[in-house]
């Protein structure tokens, strides 16, 4: 993995993300380099540094892309705007829980993507999914095709959110094989967490039902060729929803975390990376929870084992062989145990090719147009 800050597993991940997200290198490498040195001090010491940076190179972004919108060069200012997302919503994302201020961060990051859709993309709109009394924030990437198409359900994981989602491209490419795709801020993460206070819970098929609900009240979609995605933590929220949603005709997991409770006792014991600064704080703000002896307790809970042998549908395992945050171990032990899945695939990206750290985060495309040919090729059958 390209590892711009020597030593800051949690910083690099995050550049490398960004660059493999429609990123600049020059725009990151800009913004990067007055707080080298901030890198130095640990993932969390620097963390206001990082924001400071990347939003002053986001101020820079929105003042060329309204300066293009000005001259009506709005594919260009579409283009500006989608960018400056991009690099504050991953500052965004490596902030302390309690940082203060995080919400207008998130706030504008949800405005910066708005005019990215309206300038760049208009044919993704914003949609809310009905779920016990309240919404779940969503965007919805409809496939340019005739009559009711296909759709992906992509869900994010500890630490992500929807525009994440959204700069990673997996809509494009989704759309260029006829698959619409629902980009979902589920509870514990993005706009759900941040604005509404909805935590992750276990018994992730709720989500998966109020999803599948929704999709089944639009007439542009088929309702019988609907699948589920996740990555990283949506690795472990993905196949347990589908075990118990039989709505679902297909299931991802992008990153196999098929035992993350296991995962918090090697973190507790400093073995393995950890995605973002400040972790315990993010990890009790995610699921609710406020005493860390207690959470591991819980946590203990969140495991596939007895859960992947009720997937009945096409299931697909990506996982990096050098991921530093969730075992290899994983990715067979689910595809191990998923028996009553009539096409399970295990697909480990390693070597030459790439795409070998966490999610695939270093060579990102890669997994993507994988896992997009998967789907496509599996819901069409």
């Amino acid at each position: 993995m390209f590892e711009y800050f020597p030593g800051n597993y949690v910083w690099n991940l995050g550049v490398v993300a960004t660059l493999n997200s429609g990123g600049l290198i020059d725009e990151v490498d800009r913004a990067c380099r007055p707080i080298y040195d901030a890198a130095q001090r640990g993932e969390d010491a620097g963390t206001p540094d990082f924001l400071r940076a990347w939003t002053a190179l986001t101020d820079q972004l929105v003042a060329q892309a309204e300066e293009a919108e000005s001259a009506g060069h709005t594919l260009t200012a579409g283009q500006l705007y989608a960018r400056a997302t991009n690099y504050l919503s991953q500052a965004e994302r490596l902030q302390s829980a309690s940082a203060p201020g995080r919400a207008d961060v998130y706030r504008r990051v949800l405005a910066l993507q708005q005019k990215a859709f309206d300038l760049k993309d208009p044919g993704i709109t914003r949609v809310e999914i009905p779920y016990e009394g309240t919404t779940l924030p969503a965007y919805f990437s409809a496939a340019p095709v005739d009559g009711p198409a296909p759709v992906l359900i992509l869900w994010n994981g500890l630490d992500s959110t929807k525009e994440h989602m959204y700069s990673s491209g997996h809509w494009a490419e989704l759309a260029a094989r006829g698959v619409s795709c629902l980009m979902v801020d589920c509870p514990g993460s993005g706009e759900a967490l941040r604005l509404q206070g909805l935590t992750a819970r276990i018994d992730t098929e709720a989500w998966a039902a109020a999803c599948v609900d929704y999709l089944e009240t639009r007439d542009d979609v088929d309702t019988a060729r609907i699948g589920l995605a996740g990555w990283s933590l949506g690795g472990y929220y993905a196949p347990r929803a589908a075990a118990f949603e039989k709505r679902l005709a297909l299931v991802v997991a992008w990153g196999a975390n098929h035992n993350w409770g296991a995962v918090q006792r090697r973190r507790i014991e400093r073995e393995g990376e950890r995605p973002v600064p400040h972790y315990w704080e993010h990890v009790l703000w995610v699921w609710g929870h406020d005493d860390l002896e207690k959470f591991l307790d819980f946590a203990d809970g969140v495991h596939l084992d007895g859960v992947v042998e009720k997937i009945t549908v096409p299931f697909l395992i990506c996982h990096g062989e050098n991921d530093r945050q969730i075992p290899l171990a994983y990715a067979h032990r689910s595809y191990e145990q998923a028996v009553n899945s009539p096409n399970r695939q295990l697909r480990i990206f390693g070597g030459d090719e790439g795409a070998t750290e966490h999610i695939g985060l270093d060579h990102l495309p890669h997994v993507s147009t994988y896992i997009a040919d998967w789907v496509a090729d599996t819901l069409k059958s």
